[in-house]
């Protein structure tokens, strides 16, 4: 393993673009005054709000992104930083548990989306229907610093392509290397051989984040997909 210095803009992070739907809740009330009651209630079962609470036991509140003062214009990606963080899927991903999240992204959009498809694909393949549009929005973020680097290692167990090897191979190699001090992780991207990916294992080395472009994933049948991109409007 090496360690890389890197000072690159504009690596992708893919998320589903939720915030093209109305709150869920709006139709329920009459007026903003109620809509700011349910969304407290609906704020107690929020991963991310419950983190920045400090109620999260893997996760310390210091480390979320946060306004510095009072007066600071909120940043945007702040709220996406921490629920990249807060939120976890059952058993984890390549390189977190499922109790502390982190923040993957790439150097190219496709490799992203290859990323993102293979989870969705698996999906569908558990409910047998290869059926569904699902949009995605790219969240661009700069990353600059020292971080090791196994580009070099494509036969290192945490890249093994089935998720009941590589994942628990990949969890412990990162819990390695977070108590050594390190904020992230580059490697070669599994879905998409060639290309590379880096895992944040830290809300702070995740800096300038901005939207990017749309893009609709779309499955007609089959376990292949097809990606259309999204026109501004």
């Amino acid at each position: 393993m090496r360690i890389a210095s890197i000072s690159d803009r504009a690596l992708v992070r893919l998320v589903p673009a939720t915030y093209h739907k109305p709150p869920s809740l709006r139709g329920l009330v009459d007026s903003d005054a109620e809509m700011a009651v349910l969304a407290e209630i609906e704020g107690l079962t929020s991963n991310r709000l419950i983190a920045e609470r400090g109620r999260n036991l893997h996760l310390d509140r210091r480390e979320l992104a946060w306004t510095r003062r009072r007066h600071d214009l909120t940043i945007y990606g702040q709220s996406h930083v921490n629920a990249a963080f807060s939120y976890t899927r059952t058993g984890g991903n390549r390189f977190n548990d499922e109790g502390r999240g982190a923040w993957y992204c790439s150097w190219q959009t496709l490799t992203s989306i290859a990323e993102v498809a293979f989870h969705r694909t698996r999906e569908l393949g558990f409910i047998g229907i290869y059926r569904d549009l699902a949009r995605y929005v790219e969240l661009l973020a700069d990353f600059i610093g020292d971080f090791p680097d196994i580009t070099d290692e494509p036969g290192h167990p945490a890249l093994t392509p089935d998720p009941g090897v590589g994942y628990p191979e990949g969890q412990a190699l990162a819990l390695a290397l977070r108590r050594q001090g390190h904020r992230g992780l580059i490697y070669p991207s599994v879905r998409q051989p060639g290309q590379r990916c880096l895992v944040a294992f830290e809300p702070g080395a995740v800096q300038n984040v901005r939207p990017g472009a749309s893009w609709n994933i779309v499955w007609e049948g089959t376990p292949d997909y097809s990606v259309v991109g999204v026109e501004a409007g």
